[in-house]
């Protein structure tokens, strides 16, 4: 990856991490979460099918995020983006439970020189909003109600399943009509 291209990750990251600690000025209830998430079940690979929009994943196309639990009860954290262009952008980071054992909302972290200089002001909401029982699908946002990702085992579902995610999202408040869906594979030139 060119310098150019991680001092452009590393700013958008660093604004990601403020954002999520932004508090919003709204009066509205924060979203209901899934409750317990078992993080044993929850690591893994999970593909983004939509998102809302945010500067950080502005020119990604297809993303996804690999999940991997440690001996402390920590999650690591690879997110992966693959541009237009078809050049893969990865960063990696920590998910740590925001309140000891409750495991739906987490604290993020991305590793980058403005998160080691700044560590309590670069930590993002991430919210597991909506999770099915077979943990193949998922909801995942902030408080505030402006980031949220759809979130998948496989890149792509059914209608049915879609709808569903959809359903879940303005359940909670949100509003969909802006999601931005996955690139299919076959639209980026490599």
């Amino acid at each position: 990856m060119s310098q150019v291209t991680l001092r452009g990750l590393a700013l958008s990251l660093l604004f990601a991490g403020l954002s999520g600690y932004a508090v919003s000025a709204s009066s509205a209830e924060p979203p209901r979460t899934a409750g317990a998430v078992d993080l044993q079940r929850y690591q893994g690979t999970w593909y983004e099918l939509a998102r809302l929009p945010m500067f950080f994943q502005r020119n990604c196309a297809q993303s996804e995020a690999q999940y991997q639990l440690q001996e402390d009860g920590s999650v690591a954290v690879t997110n992966r983006c693959r541009t237009q262009a078809g050049e893969w952008q990865e960063a990696k980071g920590q998910a740590v439970a925001q309140v000891e054992g409750q495991t739906d909302k987490l604290w993020v972290r991305f590793d980058n020189w403005f998160s080691n200089l700044f560590p309590g002001l670069t930590k993002g909401d991430y919210w597991v909003l909506y999770l099915d029982a077979s943990y193949q699908t998922a909801l995942v946002g902030n408080p505030n109600l402006e980031y949220l990702w759809l979130l998948s085992r496989t890149p792509q579902v059914s209608a049915q399943t879609q709808a569903q995610l959809l359903d879940e999202a303005r359940a909670r408040g949100y509003d969909t009509s802006g999601l931005i869906w996955r690139t299919a594979e076959s639209a980026i030139t490599p």
